[in-house]
């Protein structure tokens, strides 16, 4: 019998007593799993173990984690973004596309037009010599505030009236962001999750495809179950290809003024 699963009430809910039961008693549990964050093995006879609902517009995914990575919880996605999660935990993910994101406040969009395209860089950044798993966002254009056409490039003033902070000095840690977290599935990056009108969290950036990050990444953001999520505007940053010029380049954006940044947790929930 799995006596260490996790089955939340939120999960419960959704998928009704008698399957939360038939869990908890061990007829519907895995004997064993490959952690749906961590992507290692796991035993819900000998580990604690979330129950982890994936949900989508017509979908819905039961995946499990250790309880030490994702507490048990329901994760709203969008059905294309639900689809790559079941093709990461099932090894049958494609090659990444490139992400889309919508932004707070109804949608900003590339100037002159069109749906703002976000490019995103994964990295470890050391900060008081610790390694700390860290996003890096650039859009591939000037962004608009949404209802107007610029010109003008307000990337950075939306995110800062979202709570992203100035970055002045990366040598300091970004203060936490409440109610924003990290989507990892499957091993691999789906989704930065913003605060719903409803309460829940909605996907403000979502990849196509699931991202893929290294080892190192992973167990870096395993032991600090937080990720720190930097944002500049378009040619601040670009495609660097090693981790000490991709913070050279950080530096060199916040002091030209040009970096936010904000800490947030590994999926799901705005709490440490």
């Amino acid at each position: 019998m799995p006596r260490m699963l996790d089955v939340s009430d939120e999960v419960r809910a959704e998928i009704g007593d008698e399957e939360a039961e038939r869990l908890l008693v061990g007829d519907d549990a895995p004997r064993s799993y490959d952690c749906t964050s961590c992507r290692t093995p796991g035993d819900p006879e000998s580990d604690r173990t979330s129950t982890v609902l994936f949900v989508g517009e017509e979908t819905a995914v039961l995946a499990f984690a250790h309880a030490t990575c994702i507490p048990s919880q329901v994760v709203t996605v969008s059905e294309e973004q639900l689809q790559g999660a079941v093709r990461s935990i099932t090894g049958d993910s494609p090659s990444p596309a490139a992400p889309a994101v919508t932004l707070p406040g109804g949608g900003p969009q590339n100037v002159p037009g069109g749906q703002a395209v976000l490019g995103i860089t994964s990295g470890l950044v050391l900060i008081g010599g610790e390694l700390h798993p860290a996003l890096v966002v650039e859009p591939t254009a000037p962004i608009a505030r949404p209802g107007t056409t610029g010109p003008g490039d307000d990337f950075l003033p939306l995110l800062i009236e979202q709570g992203f902070i100035p970055v002045t000095n990366t040598a300091e840690l970004p203060t936490a962001l409440g109610g924003w977290s990290v989507l990892l599935a499957g091993g691999q990056l789906h989704a930065v999750l913003q605060p719903g009108t409803d309460g829940g969290q909605v996907a403000w950036w979502q990849a196509h495809q699931a991202l893929s990050v290294t080892d190192g990444w992973r167990a870096a953001v395993n032991k600090t179950q937080r990720v720190l999520i930097y944002a500049a505007p378009v040619g601040s940053i670009g495609q660097q290809p090693r981790e000490d010029l991709l913070r050279d380049a950080l530096d060199k954006a916040a002091a030209a003024g040009k970096l936010v940044a904000a800490s947030m947790p590994l999926a799901g929930t705005a709490g440490a």
